[in-house]
């Protein structure tokens, strides 16, 4: 189907196991490469919801470096961003309750930034998502730090999980892209590239 990629080696540049599997939804084949250390920080004078995608585009390039003639990476990066702040992956429990304390009972929005790049050229996009969340007693969401460790979640949940069951109550935008993987606009784009 994406016969522009043939004789390509494609690379998911990524840890996270919900990329892995909604990448395999593309029925396309690649690897996981991954490389510890990349520097994720940002300027402070971006908006919040640009973060994404910058860096997505500094992982990129420390992959280029490494990268051989007909072999394509995608690199990604998702936050979660309430008002102005922006909610990496909570560093303890407390720190996960107290983001989704934050979250209960407001909309927030899902940013995900992606980069697919070539040796010879790169291209870059961020898909934002609107969710939703009904109001969350601190028992329901200790319940859910405590039974599905969320610590390798932006805002310290995964939407495919109990509490995307029983706390999101509306979503506008890529339910993917929540998940950490907007594979919609992702296949689009392989297709122009």
């Amino acid at each position: 189907m994406l016969e522009n990629l043939n004789g390509y080696k494609i690379f998911l540049a990524s840890k996270s196991p919900r990329r892995r599997e909604l990448l395999q939804m593309l029925r396309i084949p690649f690897k996981v490469v991954t490389i510890n250390g990349i520097d994720e920080s940002f300027p402070d004078d971006i908006s919040p919801l640009q973060v994404p995608e910058f860096i997505s585009r500094k992982k990129a390039k420390v992959y280029l470096e490494r990268m051989q003639p007909k072999e394509l990476v995608i690199t990604a990066d998702t936050m979660v961003i309430c008002g102005d702040r922006i909610m990496g992956k909570p560093k303890n429990p407390e720190d996960a309750v107290e983001m989704l304390l934050c979250l209960s009972g407001k909309t927030h929005q899902v940013a995900t930034g992606v980069t697919i790049s070539t040796a010879d050229r790169t291209v870059s996009f961020s898909s934002v998502t609107d969710v939703t969340f009904a109001p969350l007693s601190e028992e329901e969401i200790r319940f859910y730090v405590d039974n599905y460790q969320p610590f390798d979640k932006a805002g310290a949940y995964g939407i495919q999980e109990w509490i995307g069951a029983v706390a999101v109550s509306g979503i506008n935008g890529s339910y993917y892209n929540v998940m950490g993987l907007p594979v919609h606009r992702l296949f689009q784009e392989l297709k122009q590239f």
